[in-house]
């Protein structure tokens, strides 16, 4: 625990030297709030722009800025540098999993202000699955890469089909029928009803099989590259 919270207060101090890391966090609960609360059209879906950007915001931040994180610090030698000072991998990759799943929750709890008081449980608890998987998508973009610049190039599609093809889908029944298999666009439905309730098991089985296929795709890239 020592160890991660070491790492979590690193990630903390870096982050705030980071501009670009840092405004991945900020970028879409102020964009939320700001358009939420400026543009009002007749017959607009309720909290139809909290909805939308907190699905990019899903498939977007917690992916970028965690493969960011891991392919960087393996650049700089940093992750070498911690290994020999007796901090194992699992301990590095939580304490960086924590921070960027605190850091984009604190930005949904932004978003969530235009979410009604009786659904904000549900909206923070369906936010957090989707930050996680998130996290795991990017730590193995991030383990796999060799350097930042390679991260970059593998993020951005992986993060351009999760964060847009959930809003494409409202406009293209195509596009809609391909999407259905990324827990993105799970999640978007999930959010349209916010009732836990009427969660449909299809749903939770794609969102599940999203998960484990992340994970043993992490699990591959720990194999092949590890962390030094």
């Amino acid at each position: 625990m020592k160890n991660i919270l070491v790492i979590i207060r690193k990630q903390l101090a870096d982050t705030l030297k980071n501009k670009t890391i840092l405004i991945q966090f900020i970028l879409f609960p102020v964009l939320t709030v700001v358009m939420e609360n400026a543009i009002h059209i007749e017959g607009m879906q309720e909290m139809f722009f909290t909805k939308l950007f907190a699905v990019m915001y899903i498939g977007m931040a917690p992916l970028t800025a965690t493969a960011s994180i891991i392919a960087e610090e393996k650049e700089k030698n940093t992750l070498r540098v911690l290994m020999m000072a007796n901090v194992r991998p699992f301990e590095y990759l939580l304490g960086v999993g924590i921070y960027v799943w605190t850091l984009c929750m604190i930005g949904a709890m932004v978003m969530m202000m235009g979410v009604t008081q009786d659904r904000r449980p549900a909206f923070l608890g369906i936010m957090g699955i989707g930050f996680m998987i998130s996290i795991l998508a990017g730590a193995a973009i991030g383990t796999f890469a060799r350097n930042l610049m390679m991260a970059t190039s593998l993020t951005m599609p992986v993060m351009l089909i999760l964060a847009f093809a959930p809003m494409l889908a409202m406009f293209n029944d195509t596009i809609r029928k391909v999407a259905k298999i990324f827990y993105t666009l799970q999640l978007k439905e999930i959010l349209d009803g916010m009732n836990p309730r009427e969660i449909s098991h299809a749903s939770v089985m794609i969102i599940f099989a999203n998960a484990i296929v992340l994970l043993g795709a992490f699990i591959f890239a720990y194999q092949r590259k590890g962390l030094d």
